[in-house]
């Protein structure tokens, strides 16, 4: 401090601000960064820490308040920035940007033991390409009408969510709906994909049994009561909680149909950075799986 209020006493005098900074052993960039903060004028580390901050605060509010540290380091990165992610959870710390943290979940699985089906998956979630495994479940988002139930089928490769259907009833039709939007979504023609479940009555009955035969899904499930043996859908539906339903309260089913669907598709599927796939989204990772085994072919 004092060698920087020599070379500024010098510089009054008429000296040369280089010559009198090589003199006192400073670099005239530190000096002009030491007088710019005694001036009250940011300096240039600063300003890009403001712009840093700024950046942070807008990926969090695009997520809707749900990123933590991990995923806007991986944004930030994506966009330009050169950081890591401690001086990312500093910053948090200081401008008190926090990520949302999940309620303790409820499980709502009533088991099915008529049929006997196996389990292929046996807890290998990690195909390396699309349309080998999907896995889906069922749960209840709470309405000021009612329970709305919930039901989803994801790719377990890229982590897409395929298809999706809500109901106020848990008739098997729940689960075929959604199967049947799953298998529209990729075109119709699925023989051979493992589609994984716990065993609930709706994903043993017959009609669920009739709808997989119909179009070549083989069937598997886990075992009563181990939520492990169906983790990613477990892992998806806290996710959905966490980030959405439980942020807020629905008025109607209407409108939690229409909130949940849109958070799907344009978020979760879209934008949505998954630690699992490097933190890509699900569409994104399709499209690059899709560009590199058309590379590799060619």
């Amino acid at each position: 401090m004092m060698l920087y209020r020599f070379v500024d006493q010098q510089k009054a005098g008429g000296f040369p601000v280089e010559r009198v900074c090589e003199i006192a052993g400073v670099s005239t960039s530190a000096y002009y960064d030491w007088k710019a903060h005694r001036d009250g004028i940011p300096t240039v580390a600063e300003l890009t820490e403001r712009r840093l901050v700024m950046e942070i605060g807008e990926i969090h509010e695009e997520s809707d308040g749900t990123y933590g540290s991990p995923r806007i380091t991986r944004e930030l990165c994506r966009g330009g920035w050169v950081v890591n992610h401690k001086r990312v959870e500093r910053l948090m710390r200081i401008h008190d940007i926090v990520g949302h943290t999940p309620r303790k979940k409820r499980i709502t699985t009533i088991p099915g033991e008529k049929h006997r089906i196996p389990d292929r998956v046996q807890r290998d979630f990690t195909p390396t390409a699309p349309d080998v495994t999907w896995c889906g479940d069922i749960s209840y988002i709470p309405t000021w009408e009612g329970f709305l139930y919930l039901s989803f089928v994801e790719d377990l490769a890229s982590r897409r969510i395929l298809g999706l259907s809500m109901a106020n009833h848990l008739r098997a039709e729940l689960v075929c709906d959604t199967l049947t939007e799953a298998i529209g979504t990729r075109g119709g023609d699925v023989t051979g994909v493992v589609f994984h479940s716990d065993r609930g009555t709706q994903y043993t009955s017959g009609d669920f049994a009739d709808l997989c035969a119909q179009y070549g899904v083989l069937q598997s499930v886990g075992r009563t009561g181990v939520c492990w043996d169906n983790a990613p859908a477990e892992s998806f539906l806290a996710t959905l909680k966490k980030e959405l339903v439980h942020r807020r309260m629905f008025h109607t089913r209407a409108e939690a149909r229409l909130a949940i669907r849109h958070w799907i598709e344009a978020w979760y599927n879209r934008r949505r950075l998954s630690s699992v796939l490097g933190y890509q989204s699900p569409i994104e990772w399709e499209d690059h799986y899709r560009h590199t085994t058309t590379t590799m072919a060619a």
